[in-house]
C-alpha cells in the first residue's frame, strides 16, 4: 500500500477537502478556485511513494516548483530528510522566499542536492543542514542521496524552482533513477 506522507494532523483536512460536494464547486464564483480543483486528481509527481531502497523512503514532489509547494511537501515529512532541490543562483527576491522555509529545513533536512547552482540554498540554508551540494545530474543526485541517507530516513525531490524542464519529465527521471539503484 502507498506509505502515507500525511501526519494525522492532515487527515482531516484532506478528508474535508474530499468530501465537498462536486455540485457545489460548479457554483464557485472563483475560475482560479475551480480550475484547482479540477487539477487534484490530475496531479501526478506530487507526494508520490517511489521506493523504498536500504530502508530509505524515495518520494517524487517533482509538480512542486514554489516556494510553497515545497513548503508544504517539506510540512509532510517525518523525520531527518535529503532534500533534491532544482539549482537556483543568488537573487534577493528568491532568497527572501526561501527563508520562508527556515523552520522546516532546519528541523527536517539534513542535506540539499542542488541540480546545478547551489549558491542560493548555500546562502540561505547553509548554517541549517549537514551540507549543501550541488550536482550535474538526477543520477548523481539520486546515488549522493542513497549514500548519504540514514536508515529510515526520506529523500525528497521539491524542485522549488523552475527550471526550464517540466515537472512530468524531472519526475520521471528521478522515478526511473531510484527504480535504477
Amino acid at each position: 500500500m502507498y506509505e502515507s506522507l500525511a501526519t494525522k494532523r492532515f487527515e482531516n483536512t484532506h478528508t474535508g477537502l474530499a468530501g465537498i460536494d462536486p455540485n457545489k464547486l460548479k457554483n464557485l464564483r472563483s475560475n482560479h478556485l475551480r480550475e484547482c480543483f479540477n487539477l487534484i486528481d490530475e496531479m501526478r509527481h506530487k507526494l508520490d511513494f517511489v521506493a523504498r531502497i536500504k530502508g530509505i523512503t524515495f518520494i517524487d514532489d517533482a509538480a512542486s516548483r514554489t516556494t510553497m509547494t515545497t513548503w508544504y511537501a517539506l510540512e509532510t515529512i517525518e523525520g531527518n530528510a535529503i532534500w533534491i532541490a532544482n539549482g537556483a543562483a543568488f537573487s534577493d527576491r528568491k532568497a527572501t522566499e526561501m527563508k520562508r522555509l527556515g523552520k522546516l529545513v532546519d528541523s527536517k533536512v539534513k542535506m540539499i542536492i542542488t541540480l546545478g547552482n547551489n549558491e542560493l540554498y548555500s546562502t540561505v540554508f547553509g548554517g541549517m543542514v549537514d551540507a549543501v551540494i550541488s550536482v550535474s545530474d538526477m543520477h548523481e543526485a539520486v546515488t549522493k542521496a542513497l549514500n548519504n541517507s540514514s536508515d529510515n530516513g526520506k529523500v525528497i525531490f521539491s524542485p522549488a524552482v523552475e527550471n526550464g524542464v517540466s515537472y512530468e519529465e524531472q519526475g520521471d527521471l528521478f522515478k526511473n533513477e531510484v527504480n535504477e539503484l
